[in-house]
Formats: structure tokens, C-alpha cells, sequence
């Protein structure tokens, strides 16, 4: 198994780097978690996107650590979370992460922030655990057919490559700053929003051995937050969809998520793409100050 990395390159001002052990100790198959933890109050947790991990949120956790504890969570085998030989990173899984954090620090009250593969999640896990979760703010949902693919023609090419069988694992170790910096700002109106230490720490935490082979599955399992719309229903939580007027979502998937959460608050931002905790974090901040 590949150790957790405490270490990142990236300083978020005021938060700590924190660990979660592996349940069943060192055997088991849910590896170690890590995740920031900023700030006091009510809890809220934030959960990344893909290929991505909890700096994603570097400039959002000062804005909210004056009013909140922030937990940002590295999701399992991303980031600098363990690496488990041959784990799932199907949703069911990845949610039993989100899960693992809630339960194992026994948080209640929680406000659960998600953008894209993490909103999904955040909407999953509040459908699970509805006695410690009173609020998710969902944030570009990553729902429906195609997504990361939507951003332009070299994403298309590198993820399509990297799923198929024989020369995927040969594509997932080609990432490189430019390919991985050219799909990211696929997602953004403000390229300038995609820094480039955080660029160089999402290469160092995906250059740990063993990434390549989580990147093909996490790729592999995206069909699945799909899926995950099926529980959609169960959420009992106060929920805030939100979606960037330029996100790779359709007009069609928007509508489809109002009509299965009719009772939820519906926002459109204008002048927003994919990554809006990179490029406008003050107005995620708004949203949650709305609901406090």
C-alpha cells in the first residue's frame, strides 16, 4: 500500500493536515484519509472534483474558517490519501469515504459542499447518513453522459485513451503540465484562476506510484455518479443545486436533477464554468452565508 503523503506543497492558510487511519488497521481494504481541517463552528465539508483533492479549496477555506470548521477531504486514492491495491472507486465507495469522515469524527449538523464528482457524492452521503447531515450545496453535479469530456477535444482523447483496455495504463502515465493543465482550464472562463503550484501539486500527488492505476479507475467508474441519481430522492437534507452558467452540464441535465429534487433551491451563475471554487470562491462562500 502507498503511504499517505502529510506534506503538500501548497500551505492553506490556517488549516491543519489531518489523517484518518485505515479502518481494520494496515490489511484493510479502506486505506488512510486525509483531509484539512480549518477554522470554528458548525461543521462543513467539502468534496473535490476529479482529479483533483482538497487544495482545490485553498481559496474558499479562508473565507469560511471565521464561521465553520472546515473538513476538505482528500477522496480514497486522491490526492494524498492511501492507495489501496486494487480498491473500488466506484460512488458506492467513493461515498463510504465521505461517510468514513463523518461518522469516524462523529460530526453533526453538517453542511456538505461538493463541485462535480463531489457534489454527487455529497447529495449520495446526505442520502445515507440524514441524522448528521442538514444541508448540501451541489455545486456543477457531475451527473450525466460524457463530462470531463465536454471540455474540449485533447480531454476526449486522453480520458477515452486512458480507459481503453491495453493502452490505457500507457496514456494515464503520460500526464505531463500541459495536458493536464489544457483539461482543467476546460472548465474555466479565467485560466488565470488555475495557478500554477497547484497545477505542480496535483502532478506531484498524481506522480505517487500507483496513481496512474487509480486515475484509469476512477475514469473507469464515472458511469456510476450516474447511477447515483437514483438516490437522489432520499436526501432529506436542505439542498442548493447550483450550476456555472458555462459548466459542462446541459440545459436537459439541470432540469432533470430539479425534477428528482424538486423542493431544492436552484441557483445559475453567470459568467461561471466547471471549477467555480477555483475561479469565483467568494460566491460559494455567499451560498453557505444564505443558509446559515
Amino acid at each position: 500500500m502507498s503511504t499517505t503523503e502529510s506534506h503538500p506543497t501548497i500551505r492553506v492558510p490556517g488549516a491543519a493536515v489531518r489523517t484518518l487511519a485505515p479502518r481494520g488497521g494496515r490489511l484493510s481494504r479502506e486505506g488512510a484519509l486525509r483531509y484539512l481541517k480549518a477554522g470554528r463552528g458548525a461543521p462543513v465539508v467539502l468534496l473535490h472534483t476529479v482529479r483533483t483533492q482538497a487544495e482545490h479549496f485553498r481559496s474558499l477555506i479562508p473565507l469560511l474558517s471565521d464561521h465553520y470548521t472546515v473538513y476538505a477531504l482528500d477522496l480514497p486514492g486522491m490526492g494524498h490519501s492511501e492507495i489501496v491495491p486494487r480498491a473500488s472507486y466506484d460512488e458506492p465507495a467513493m461515498r463510504a469515504g465521505v461517510e468514513r469522515l463523518l461518522t469516524e469524527l462523529d460530526l453533526h449538523d453538517v453542511t456538505l459542499v461538493g463541485e462535480s464528482m463531489g457534489a454527487v457524492l455529497a447529495l449520495t452521503a446526505a442520502a445515507g447518513l440524514p441524522e448528521r447531515v442538514r444541508r448540501v450545496v451541489a455545486v456543477n453535479a457531475y451527473d450525466y453522459r460524457g463530462g470531463i469530456t465536454r471540455s474540449g477535444t485533447l480531454a476526449r482523447v486522453v480520458i477515452g485513451g486512458a480507459v481503453t483496455p491495453g493502452i490505457g495504463q500507457v496514456v494515464a502515465r503520460m500526464e505531463n503540465r500541459a495536458v493536464l493543465s489544457r483539461i482543467l482550464q476546460g472548465g474555466l472562463i479565467d485560466n488565470s484562476a488555475l495557478r500554477p503550484d497547484y497545477v505542480d501539486e496535483l502532478l506531484r500527488s498524481g506522480s505517487r506510484p500507483g496513481y496512474p492505476a487509480v486515475a484509469r479507475a476512477v475514469y473507469r467508474a464515472l458511469p456510476s455518479l450516474i447511477a447515483a441519481r437514483s438516490r437522489y430522492p432520499e436526501v432529506k437534507a436542505a439542498v442548493h443545486l447550483v450550476y456555472g452558467e458555462k459548466d459542462w452540464s446541459r440545459p436537459s441535465d439541470r432540469r432533470a436533477n430539479k425534477e428528482l429534487l424538486p423542493a431544492a433551491e436552484f441557483t445559475e451563475l453567470r459568467g461561471a464554468g466547471h471549477f467555480i471554487s477555483l475561479e469565483r470562491p467568494e460566491i460559494v462562500a455567499e451560498l453557505l452565508a444564505w443558509g446559515a
